[in-house]
């Protein structure tokens, strides 16, 4: 086997509770290494979303003066938004075997190499975005400095991700009950206690912009899951129940991320600024704000794995020929730089910056994707995906990177941070369209550019970085 085999190919896992370490990166699954029940999809998008992170995106809600029930309505509209392309995209896993970003070479071709890099780079970023929570929570617990906790936190996700796929599933099911123990004790903690923020301080125009900012941040915490979707379903059987999958993925989801927001919107005047220690405060020390501190910690290991995981399909992807653990291990190092980066100054104000802008560049693939999917059914005429022939006729790299950028770019006006405030969201009062816009610019720039061109013949050194060992897929 060549070094470039042994990058993309290798170990898969045999059967749940296989724990050994998944050397198979992009290549497709066979049909005969698959396993698992659809179930296994609600673990594995619940758990890793009962992070501090989602709560702290609550809390922007009445930071920017809306009420509770206003703020906890947009963040529910957001989510499901954002979560139901994410739930169709898991869907692909079993049907075809293949990783979400894998997958996209379809769609882009040589290409791939602009979405592959935004992925990595995303999933750094979510590494130090979730790994700051989790890096004060275990130095507060264990009297540690703040860079040796997040050290600890970035070394123990990195571990899992390294393991992979097997690993991930069997991690999250184990911490839905842990961790839905830990959010149960917060929720009681805040109901016996913080009354909700009932009143809001802004009205008219500015209730209305606040209204879609909130909503549009919940987007993009849900939404930022599909460029990784179908990495955590390709082990699935082929025959796998399309709408099973999808209803137990949009349900992890949408509950997950409505029950932290719901707190974080609660008890948003604790949690602003130092989240571990307003949990701990709110606890109220002892062995239960422990059992708070190490929730908040595990909690950042078992999302952050996640991120290491799809990181290194994703450059796999971008072309770097390097195997999947020692790329999962190297995202996981680099979050810890950038966690430190933005543990060391206004959290909140680099928090909400790096949230919204990690995600601006997933809904153009969004639209690129399903447009290529859909008209790739339409060739089929009904007949099942098979991959390799997919694959034997790759589109021409350039219109899926001219809608990429084009969508980008025509989201530049519509966005809002603390960085950079587009014209027409100040115009908006600051509510922020951003995602929406660039959805629909990616359709309509790729959709008349892929009816326009046909397919290229079959390009050899894309052919042989995807090649499925059982052709029955």
């Amino acid at each position: 086997m060549t070094f470039e085999e042994s990058a993309f190919a290798g170990r898969m896992p045999a059967r749940a509770g296989d724990l050994a370490v998944e050397r198979h990166g992009i290549e497709p699954v066979p049909e005969n290494n698959r396993y698992g029940k659809p179930a296994r999809l609600f673990t594995v998008w619940f758990a890793p979303n009962l992070t501090m992170t989602g709560v702290f995106s609550g809390t922007v809600g009445v930071t920017l003066g809306l009420d509770f029930w206003t703020a906890f309505t947009a963040m529910v509209l957001g989510t499901l938004i954002g979560a139901v392309p994410a739930a169709y995209l898991g869907t692909w896993g079993s049907r075809t075997g293949a990783g979400q970003l894998p997958l996209s070479r379809l769609a882009f071709g040589r290409g791939v190499a602009l979405p592959g890099i935004m992925q990595w780079l995303s999933s750094v970023a979510w590494d130090a975005l979730i790994g700051l929570f989790g890096g004060e929570a275990l130095a507060q617990l264990l009297g540690w400095p703040f860079w040796l906790g997040a050290l600890v936190i970035l070394l123990l996700q990195g571990a899992v991700g390294v393991f992979g796929y097997e690993a991930l599933h069997r991690l999250q099911t184990v911490m839905t009950f842990v961790l839905g123990a830990a959010f149960l004790v917060l929720g009681a903690k805040l109901l016996s206690g913080v009354p909700l923020p009932l009143h809001g301080s802004v009205h008219g125009a500015d209730r209305l912009g606040a209204f879609v900012l909130t909503s549009t941040i919940a987007l993009s915490l849900a939404i930022s899951w599909a460029p990784y979707a179908s990495d955590f379903s390709r082990y699935l059987p082929r025959t796998t129940s399309g709408p099973r999958m999808f209803w137990y993925s949009l349900l992890g989801m949408v509950l997950s991320f409505a029950w932290v927001q719901a707190l974080g919107l609660w008890g948003a005047a604790l949690f602003t600024d130092q989240t571990a220690a307003g949990v701990h405060k709110l606890l109220g020390g002892g062995a239960l704000g422990a059992f708070g501190l190490l929730a908040i910690a595990a909690a950042a290991v078992c999302s952050n794995a996640m991120n290491d995981y799809s990181g290194s399909l994703a450059l796999q992807t971008a072309g770097i020929r390097v195997p999947r653990p020692l790329a999962a291990a190297a995202a996981a190092v680099l979050g810890f730089l950038l966690v430190l980066w933005l543990h060391d100054a206004d959290t909140t104000v680099r928090f909400q910056n790096l949230l919204l802008f990690v995600g601006y560049w997933i809904p153009g693939f969004v639209g690129i994707v399903l447009v290529d999917a859909r008209l790739r059914a339409r060739d089929r005429q009904g007949a099942p995906i098979d991959v390799a022939a997919e694959f034997a006729r790759p589109q021409p790299w350039w219109p899926a990177c001219v809608a990429f950028v084009a969508a980008f770019a025509a989201a530049v006006p519509f966005m809002d941070t603390t960085l950079f405030v587009g014209p027409v969201a100040a115009a908006l009062h600051g509510a922020d369209i951003a995602y929406y816009v660039a959805f629909l610019v990616s359709v309509a720039v790729y959709l008349p550019l892929r009816l326009l061109l046909p397919a290229r013949a079959a390009e050899p050194a894309l052919t042989r970085d995807v090649r499925p060992v059982d052709r029955r897929m």
